[in-house]
């Protein structure tokens, strides 16, 4: 449901900056055969030195339209957009990183400890090729033989069995929850930066027509390094926005793979313990760790 929602947010963007495109463009020609037809026809007199017309900022207009310059240039508004959306980015790849290293980390251990574990007959001897130690595996198995211990004097064999089954499903979910945990951040990213660089989109381009509009000139001297930084941020935007959402739709799809992991985890201990209680064995000890 969030991908389908993020995959929305982009084609309402796309339509916007189309419409917004288009209607920038339309406008800035008809302002240019506007002022061509208002133009007054040469008179044969003696040429005079026009007037130079007022040039709104010229001194600082950049002298080359490189990304840094434009933002050097422009408006304070366009600027802390840029600027919050660099942060954005920087956000993103963060947890990109450390989202990566620890669910590789935790899905190493845990298949390597799972394995070990299957070819074993009892609960005791998993809990004993395990060890101590930390892990969910760890924790699955301590669940297991805790419920054992309190259900010592129950007769009832599905009962117990249902018992532990619960407790399994709620450590499983809880490594579920905890692997998830940064991956909200990616999809708000995803879904708000092309929206935050659309609003500089459209401050810079307001700032060009206020330009248009004191200089009384066409020239695109003058309206071409606002349209441009206005641009910019639609660009940062997207910039920060789509590696989002690709590195998100990955971290769903790979805790998905763990979560069906801890499932083969949560079943393969089910099946020692029903094992052991179809022998008879429910004295089991308990790890000191888990008591």
């Amino acid at each position: 449901m969030m991908r389908n929602g993020v995959q929305s947010r982009f084609a309402l963007l796309s339509c916007a900056i189309t419409l917004l495109s288009a209607v920038t463009i339309q406008t800035m020609t008809a302002v240019v055969l506007h002022a061509q037809e208002t133009v007054a026809p040469p008179v044969a007199t003696v040429p005079r030195e026009a007037p130079s017309l007022p040039m709104i900022g010229s001194g600082h207009l950049p002298r080359n339209l490189s990304p840094w310059s434009m933002f050097l240039t422009a408006d304070i508004v366009v600027q802390a957009v840029i600027v919050g959306l660099a942060i954005a980015s920087v956000i993103t790849w963060t947890i990109w990183l450390a989202k990566s290293i620890e669910l590789f980390i935790a899905r190493r251990r845990l298949g390597i400890t799972l394995a070990r574990i299957r070819t074993d007959r009892s609960l005791a001897d998993a809990s004993t090729r395990v060890g101590e130690g930390r892990g969910i595996l760890r924790a699955l198995i301590n669940a297991a033989l805790l419920e054992l211990r309190l259900s010592s004097d129950v007769a009832d064999k599905n009962g117990i069995k249902e018992r532990i089954g619960t407790r399994l499903a709620r450590l499983e979910s809880a490594a579920g929850r905890e692997m998830t945990r940064g991956t909200g951040m990616l999809a708000t990213i995803g879904a708000t930066a092309p929206f935050v660089g659309l609003f500089g989109t459209v401050w810079g381009i307001m700032n060009s027509f206020v330009g248009i509009s004191k200089a009384q000139t066409t020239n695109l001297a003058i309206v071409a390094p606002g349209i441009a930084e206005a641009l910019l941020a639609t660009a940062v935007g997207l910039f920060a926005a789509i590696p989002a959402v690709i590195i998100y739709n990955q971290f769903a799809r790979s805790i998905g793979g763990y979560r069906a992991l801890l499932g083969d985890a949560s079943a393969e201990i089910l099946r020692l313990v029903s094992r052991d209680l179809d022998r008879g064995q429910r004295q089991l000890s308990l790890p000191k760790a888990a008591e």
